[in-house]
């Protein structure tokens, strides 16, 4: 029988390769405003994280998605990717 591949991404936070399922994606489609991902097959350019507050934090305070994304992004994702996490 075959194995199959695990797809890998990088966080953009603490910058470690980790299987595609567990971490989060944040999706920045042509012509829409970015947005959470929870399927992660969305269409447009994406960038991932981990399910850590810690990778969040520093995700945020080092402006990486933005960078990942090539946009500015709205407080209202990050509050809903805190959500997510169970923080604040």
């Amino acid at each position: 029988m075959k194995t199959r591949k695990i797809p890998m991404r990088m966080c953009v936070g603490c910058r470690e390769m980790k299987e595609k399922r567990s971490l989060l994606r944040i999706v920045k489609p042509a012509e829409g405003e970015v947005s959470f991902d929870p399927v992660g097959k969305a269409p447009g350019r994406g960038a991932y994280i981990c399910r850590s507050q810690q990778c969040l934090d520093k995700a945020v305070r080092q402006r990486q998605l933005e960078r990942a994304l090539e946009t500015k992004i709205d407080e209202a994702v990050y509050a809903r990717l805190r959500e997510e996490l169970g923080g604040d």
